[in-house]
């Protein structure tokens, strides 16, 4: 599967980009994740692909255990959606479904770091490998 983090807004801060490497870099063997900056709204609309299961990222969407987003993922692998696009950071996006890391308003970097830890604890999941609680 293909994953298109897409983060609107401003620049995310190198702690952050560092941490979220490491995960692209775990993922790598399970998936093909990469994190796209967008300077603006219309940046984002023009890049999102028609084609693409659009999630978007919002403090008011549906609350998902990491046994419930690897189910998900999981489900949306074997439906033959395989390019899925996360959008953070946007109210202008169209989309398919909406989640919450949280119901806290929290820095784009760090929602970002979060989804990337909680998509690869999902992989994890998926393939009955350890991973810490």
């Amino acid at each position: 599967m293909n994953y298109k983090i897409y983060v609107v807004g401003n620049k995310i801060q190198k702690f952050y980009t560092d941490r979220i490497k490491e995960y692209v870099k775990r993922l790598s063997r399970y998936c093909k994740p990469s994190l796209v900056p967008v300077k603006n709204e219309e940046d984002l609309l023009k890049k999102l692909s028609p084609k693409s299961y659009k999630i978007l990222i919002a403090s008011y969407g549906a609350q998902l255990s990491s046994e419930e987003l690897a189910s998900k993922i999981n489900h949306l692998g074997v439906s033959g959606k395989s390019d899925i696009a996360i959008i953070i950071g946007s109210t202008k996006a169209n989309y398919d479904e909406c989640l919450a890391i949280s119901p806290m308003e929290m820095d784009l970097g760090l929602t970002a770091t979060i989804l990337f830890e909680q998509i690869y604890r999902a992989y994890r999941i998926i393939n009955n490998e350890p991973y810490h609680k």
